[in-house]
């Protein structure tokens, strides 16, 4: 049995536990046996053991130099890294699809935007009524008689100023020979003091 099984072990050069081995040799030999001769095998130094929690495995001694070692670690790291970056763009790509498929989801179907865009054509009907009648009910001032008005209030306005200005000239001639204060002389002969607040609520 311990022949039997050291040359399954170096045929197929892959690490095995007791129980796949009395398996794979389709229970030529009882566990036992198997066990017994993994046993010898390892004290022989024929093969390895390795423990992973409680289950043993056994694999044939790889007598392979250290520049074997390293040059399959550096090509394992490089399969590594491809795989790596590979599961991050597929996470990528993921991420992009979730993204559309979210915003899809989130849109209108055909029915609703076709519903939604006649809820919108009816309101627009309906406030487009109300607009006219409100242009029928109410008296709107002509635009013409607007710039009518607005030309008299300017010239009435530059007509107040240019008086005022005369006013207040005659006013300070007096007030050179006049002992009391300008607002007294105002009050005394009736000018309004009021007058630049109304021009300014007039202009407004």
């Amino acid at each position: 049995a311990t022949q039997a099984v050291l040359k399954y072990l170096q045929d197929t050069n892959r690490p095995y536990s007791a129980n796949d081995i009395v398996q794979n040799m389709h229970k030529e030999y009882s566990k036992t046996q198997i066990q017994k001769s993994l046993d010898e095998l390892v004290a022989d130094g024929n093969i390895t053991e390795k423990i992973y929690g409680k289950q043993k495995v056994y694999c044939i001694k790889q007598n392979e130099s250290v520049e074997d070692n390293d040059e399959e670690l550096t090509e394992l790291n490089a399969k590594i890294a491809s795989t790596t970056e590979l599961l991050t763009n597929l996470k990528n790509e993921l991420s992009t699809i979730e993204s559309t498929l979210k915003v899809l989801l989130s849109e209108p179907t055909t029915e609703e935007a076709l519903n939604e865009v006649n809820e919108l054509k009816n309101l627009n009907t309906t406030m487009s009524k109300k607009v006219e009648t409100l242009k029928e009910s109410t008296n709107l001032v002509p635009e013409k008689e607007k710039m009518a008005i607005n030309k008299a209030k300017i010239m009435n306005l530059n007509e107040f100023k240019k008086r005022k200005r005369l006013c207040m000239n005659v006013i300070n001639e007096i007030l050179e020979n006049y002992p009391k204060s300008k607002k007294v002389l105002l009050e005394e002969i009736g000018i309004d003091q009021d007058g630049d607040q109304i021009l300014e609520q007039i202009q407004n």
